[in-house]
């Protein structure tokens, strides 16, 4: 019996070196993800499942800068702490896991590999940074599909220019001393400059059957931004209730990842740099 356990580890450990570049990550995160997709097996085929997992993750304290905390790149794996990003992005590859009958922590980790990095390359100046990039590396996998119609509610373009990170370099500890990296993300920068995206104004997001019929429970939010440099600056999960439609979100204010009790609209209007909403549609 202890071979056999010495066995199973070995080729535990062997998976999640050839999947997954090394995680990093708690045993507690790795007995919670595993208990996740086998308690998901349970729901009915007409569960929302984007919900589904989004709801089960509330609680989870807020992080700012979850990937942030080493002084190389490595792919972490952390169900204890979250940031807007981190929180969509676990909530995507648990939903990819149960679509495709993967209940494995490895399995795991390999989706979270191609969701976060551009050709999976686990390397800091590979990752998505920019949200822009993420929708597009995202949809060229067949993972998700950015919505730009109809017109209305899609009024306004955002013609990207970006330059947020290079110019604050000092902000981002990897960048910190490292030309290198900061011409290669200058070079993703220049790559996303100039294309254009539709998006709803956050004044005309509306509670009617338009609205409903354009956003899905489950459509991830992307809040666009006035700072100059960003694309992005916040991003959730759509949730309707009668009142209109909320956001499951890691939330700084509230410091831990909520249901919004207000609506998107009333939300938004307490932060004047916040522009509108992309929206990206979950494949089925």
């Amino acid at each position: 019996m202890k071979k056999l356990l010495l066995l199973l580890l070995f080729i535990h450990v062997l998976l999640l070196n050839v999947y997954c570049a090394t995680p990093q990550y708690t045993r507690n995160d790795s007995l919670k993800i595993m208990k996740l997709l086998r308690d998901a097996k349970h729901q009915d085929n007409k569960t929302n499942m984007m919900i589904y997992f989004a709801r089960q993750l509330c609680g989870v304290p807020y992080v700012a800068k979850t990937l942030e905390k080493n002084k190389e790149e490595n792919l972490i794996i952390n169900l204890r702490q979250l940031d807007c990003t981190t929180y969509v992005e676990n909530v995507l590859a648990l939903v990819l896991c149960n679509r495709n009958g993967r209940t494995s922590f490895p399995d795991f980790c390999r989706y979270i590999r191609l969701i976060r990095y551009r050709n999976g390359n686990v390397s800091y100046t590979s990752r998505l940074h920019y949200f822009s990039e993420w929708i597009a590396d995202n949809t060229s996998m067949g993972y998700v599909m950015e919505k730009q119609f109809p017109n209305p509610p899609f009024t306004k373009v955002q013609k990207l220019g970006i330059d947020y990170m290079s110019t604050h370099s000092n902000l981002y500890p990897m960048l910190v001393g490292n030309p290198l990296r900061i011409k290669q993300i200058i070079d993703v920068e220049n790559k996303l400059n100039g294309h254009e995206y539709r998006y709803i104004p956050k004044l005309e997001i509306a509670n009617n059957e338009l609205f409903r019929q354009t956003i899905k429970d489950g459509d991830i939010i992307a809040i666009t931004t006035c700072t100059k440099g960003l694309d992005t600056s916040h991003i959730g999960i759509a949730v309707w209730h009668k009142d209109g439609l909320h956001m499951l979100n890691a939330s700084s204010v509230r410091h831990k990842v909520v249901e919004e009790t207000m609506t998107l609209y009333a939300y938004m209007k307490r932060h004047p740099l916040q522009q509108g909403i992309r929206i990206i549609k979950v494949n089925d």
